[in-house]
């Protein structure tokens, strides 16, 4: 479980936690131990979860070179970990490199694997990622019904796709949205934002196959929401190859306009998250949360770059290039749409209680084979 994903899987872990004939075991690793990314396992520990390990992975430097040989660090790690806690069932979700360093480590180990999320097609190394992890994995949890069909596309059988949905549409249903200024402005540096006024969510990260352009594409994005000029919350980027350009161009920016609109914040917890993404006015970005999570509420979207190319999308998403006018004229559109019809595309809001039952009935196994015999093909 990394910092990204850990918002989606917490309703998953709540539900297991409700469920007498299933044992938590929480392996945190990636950005969630790290204390430049304002230490997200403590979040997890502060709701209640037991946390079996925390997996140090990350080799400093944020370049191809690194992100592979931290892939490597983390399937020794993972292996170790796995070794000592002895699980039944793997639950992995996504398509980051700690999900796939930890599907090889337990397929190997002759370990039954969950896969949540599969499925999907977007842009970056994710893509390759998401759908390795699907082939390691023996049952499925697609976010969508396009993406259950691709898994089974893939050679999956029918009967290991055990619901389909996102399960942080059950935190989007249950969540208050009700935001308070604090939860913003109490950290971070920068512009003091007022919640009651429309403000703007940024998050932008590198895209892998486009090592060494990341910059030039912040720089683009940057220019773009100052000419727009209105009060933005940025997140900083993830760990993958190019985050440290991108952080570069975001201090340079922040040093010669410090104060006018911009204000960065390390990380939010998930109910935090979701209450900004609700109440933005518009989100700008290459984040997979502003494709899923911001459909349930409608929230306008300006999709920056290729790192979502191919995921599906609701009639909040508007796509542009990394382009600085593009953007701009994007972020004046939906600001002047405002907000849409909120979506179920990624989920009804039901989906964790289907997983956690799912997880209770399921029959593990490790031997896997092509599902292809089976639909007439020799």
């Amino acid at each position: 479980m990394d910092r990204a994903n850990y918002g989606r899987l917490k309703p998953v872990m709540r539900a297991i936690q409700g469920k007498p004939e299933l044992e938590l075991q929480v392996l945190a690793a990636g950005t969630m131990v790290l204390e430049r990314f304002d230490y997200p396992v403590r979040v997890v520990r502060e709701d209640g979860f037991p946390v079996s390990s925390e997996v140090y992975i990350e080799l400093e430097g944020s370049t191809p070179a690194t992100m592979a040989k931290s892939v490597g660090f983390a399937t020794i790690e993972f292996a170790s970990e796995l070794q000592r806690l002895e699980p039944d069932l793997v639950v992995l979700i996504g398509d980051r490199y700690e999900a796939l360093a930890a599907a090889v480590a337990a397929a190997y180990m002759n370990l039954c694997i969950v896969h949540v999320q599969g499925g999907e097609v977007s842009g970056s190394i994710d893509e390759s990622a998401r759908h390795a992890i699907t082939k390691f994995a023996h049952f499925h949890v697609p976010a969508t019904r396009r993406a259950a069909e691709y898994v089974r596309r893939m050679g999956e059988r029918a009967e290991t796709i055990l619901t389909v949905g996102c399960p942080s549409s059950d935190i989007a249903r249950e969540a208050d949205l009700s935001l308070d200024s604090s939860i913003i402005n109490r950290r971070g540096r920068g512009a003091e934002i007022d919640v009651n006024r429309p403000f703007l969510l940024a998050i932008f990260h590198p895209t892998t196959t486009e090592y060494g352009g990341e910059r030039r594409q912040m720089e683009e994005l940057l220019g773009a929401l100052d000419e727009v000029a209105v009060p933005t919350l940025m997140l900083w980027p993830n760990i993958d190859a190019g985050a440290d350009h991108i952080s570069k161009a975001i201090r340079v920016f922040r040093d010669r306009r410090d104060g006018v609109w911009l204000r960065n914040l390390t990380n939010l917890p998930p109910e935090s998250f979701l209450k900004v993404l609700a109440n933005a006015a518009c989100c700008v970005g290459n984040s997979s949360s502003f494709v899923r999570d911001a459909s349930y509420f409608g929230t306008p979207v300006v999709l920056v770059g290729s790192r979502q190319d191919g995921r599906e999308v609701d009639a909040h998403v508007m796509r542009v290039p990394p382009a600085r006018e593009l953007i701009r004229d994007g972020v004046r559109a939906q600001l002047a749409h405002g907000r849409y019809q909120p979506s179920t595309l990624y989920g009804d809001g039901h989906v964790s209680a289907r997983i956690a039952q799912a997880l209770v009935t399921l029959q593990p196994y490790i031997q896997k084979r092509l599902d292809y015999v089976h639909q007439g093909v020799p």
